[in-house]
């Protein structure tokens, strides 16, 4: 099932998408030449976007680190976005980072750093390179961190409200809808995923106004809903 993208809707770059992955993952996965691991709170992301890593005292990774050439390790990194609610494909995006892992600086310990090459997005929309200035000079979008409790918590105590949200699409929405979900906020609005007997479609509904964390959001959710606008759109997707 698919559907036309009728009207453009602000969004977050793909630089703050990728930050905004960043900002909230708690694990990764790690490939070398030797192998690939996943590593579940070992890493660290700072304001720049520089990542490092965090490895256990006796992990083979340093040794790694160590002896090639140089003193640094090629090395990719990919992050996995999943949507927080229990619905039909909840991959949203994944994020790749290649680069060399090498020493960090003293101060910091036994951490490695990455020295980035090459930041990748993959999402339903396609694949994009970020331009690593534009990956440096990025910030991950206010809501990102408390994303999932805000989804996780609409879903389970709030499906009314889901319900009501899903009118404002109005006759936009193709019919023999089976089940709402949310599937993603940010200070922009809020996509819900339309499923339906084969496949699904996702509504985007624009908030009156920018959230800035997440009472703001609360309030623009409920501005949709107390005074209903044209602000939606529906994104093509595969069941």
């Amino acid at each position: 099932m698919s559907a036309a993208p009728d009207i453009a809707l602000p969004e977050q770059t793909a630089a703050e998408r990728v930050r905004s992955v960043l900002a909230r993952a708690v694990s990764l996965s790690l490939t070398t030449d030797r192998q690939t691991d996943d590593l579940i709170g070992m890493h660290s992301v700072d304001v720049n976007g520089r990542v490092t890593l965090h490895p256990q005292a006796d992990s083979p990774l340093r040794a790694q680190v160590a002896a090639a050439p140089h003193g640094s390790l090629a090395a990719l990194l990919e992050f996995t976005d999943i949507a927080p609610t229990a619905l039909r494909e909840r991959v949203r995006a994944r994020v790749t980072i290649s680069g060399r892992l090498a020493p960090a600086e003293p101060q910091e310990g036994d951490a490695l750093r990455l020295d980035l090459a090459r930041v990748t997005l993959r999402t339903a929309a396609g694949t994009q390179d970020v331009g690593l200035d534009e990956f440096a000079l990025a910030e991950p979008d206010p809501l990102a961190v408390e994303e999932a409790a805000m989804l996780t918590h609409l879903a389970d105590a709030h499906e009314d409200m889901v319900a009501d949200l899903v009118v404002l699409a109005g006759s936009r929405l193709p019919h023999g809808v089976l089940r709402v979900m949310p599937l993603a906020v940010d200070r922009h609005g809020i996509t819900l995923r339309c499923e339906y007997r084969e496949g699904h479609c996702d509504l985007r509904l624009l908030f009156p106004a920018t959230a800035r964390d997440a009472a703001e959001a609360g309030e623009q959710v409920r501005r949709l809903l107390t005074a209903p606008r044209c602000g939606h759109h529906r994104h093509p997707a595969a069941g």
